[in-house]
């Protein structure tokens, strides 16, 4: 029998989500946000399973559109982060990839090349993020250079919110009509809104939204909301029990002797570590499921172990199922005791854990 550890992933309720995001915004195409991975759920896989129903997909990099493209995947695919090289220019031609373009220097690329065909170009403005973009104040001049370039064949212009998983700041108001302001009297098609946007603030939504993290069945919200519980988790991270004893009072668990029992504890060994991705830095206390049933983490996280309380479960037995994160328990609830993000425990799965897909 091989080690227990699985990701089991549900591509039904991943596809269920997608169409969750295109309900919320129904005059909007989708741009699913496949990146990272599929953010450690499988990319192609996941691409595969949405098919020709996905109006296209993001990803960061060339490697990771490559990856598709040589799986099959024939949708349209975005590069978010644009290119890193001039080279990668002809390549996106050749493989009908669009580029974001954010910097002066992609630009100069991008209008010097001689691509086998024009591309189309999500053009990035920086709203408040400061972190990609051009300025608003250059976003007129940039465009007139790509809509006279014959490399170009559309422009999609863009923009990325800072705070819209913050229902009541009002950054994403003030981002918003910075991005209306900074287009005022350019042609094209907007896109603005992530998962959190597109759940939270429906003026954002424009011709593209770029749904991310909800298709995963996580919401990024400060709190629920009717279009967060609506959402369904994709992932189950799973393992089992493979020992069990008794602690007297007094007796430390694990590395570090981090934690004391202050009364006769049975502890459960499941077949987890941080080199399959779990946080090692879970603290005491952090919420598991074994038979279905909570418990808590007791004692540090180890490189492929991690220990449990059992004293309430005085049938559990070696072999029995334990549920990290899924539809038991939500990975935000597991994210926030880690003083973390869903984001983070999804995409740090290591290649060790069996992906299971159904």
């Amino acid at each position: 029998m091989s080690r227990p550890t699985t990701a089991v992933i549900d591509t039904q309720a991943f596809i269920a989500n997608y169409r969750h995001a295109k309900s919320l915004a129904p005059d909007s195409r989708a741009l699913a946000v496949i990146k990272a991975n599929a953010y450690g759920h499988g990319a192609v896989q996941l691409a595969r399973a949405l098919g020709d129903e996905a109006d296209a997909f993001g990803v960061a990099c060339s490697e990771e559109a490559m990856e598709l493209r040589e799986s099959g995947i024939a949708n349209p695919i975005a590069l978010l982060e644009g290119v890193f090289d001039p080279a990668e220019i002809g390549n996106a031609a050749l493989h009908d990839l669009s580029v974001a373009i954010h910097s002066p220097v992609q630009l100069d690329w991008l209008l010097s090349a001689r691509p086998v065909r024009p591309l189309r170009v999500w053009l990035k403005v920086d709203t408040g993020m400061h972190r990609l973009g051009f300025a608003p104040h250059e976003l007129h001049a940039v465009y007139r250079q790509l809509v006279d370039s014959p490399n170009v064949r559309d422009v999609v212009l863009m923009s990325h919110f800072a705070c819209a998983d913050e229902t009541a700041n009002p950054a994403t108001t003030n981002q918003l009509a910075r991005f209306e302001r900074a287009i005022d009297g350019i042609e094209g098609a907007r896109s603005l809104a992530n998962s959190a946007a597109v759940m939270a603030w429906p003026a954002t939504h424009g011709d593209w939204i770029r749904p991310g993290i909800m298709l995963y069945g996580s919401s990024p919200l400060d709190g629920d909301t009717q279009q967060s519980t609506a959402l369904s988790p994709v992932m189950r991270l799973e393992s089992r029990l493979i020992a069990m004893h008794d602690l007297a009072a007094g007796e430390a668990i694990g590395y570090g002797a981090r934690y004391v029992c202050d009364r006769p504890t049975r502890v459960g060994v499941v077949a987890i570590g941080y080199a399959d991705g779990y946080p090692r830095h879970a603290p005491d206390g952090t919420p598991v499921v074994v038979n279905g049933r909570r418990t808590q983490l007791i004692g540090r996280v180890s490189m492929d172990m991690l220990t449990v309380d059992l004293s309430t479960q005085a049938e559990a037995r070696i072999g029995d199922p334990v549920q990290l994160w899924g539809d038991q328990l939500s990975a935000n609830e597991v994210a926030a005791r880690c003083d973390t993000i869903s984001y983070e425990l999804f995409t740090r799965i290591t290649r060790r854990v069996h992906c299971r897909y159904r």
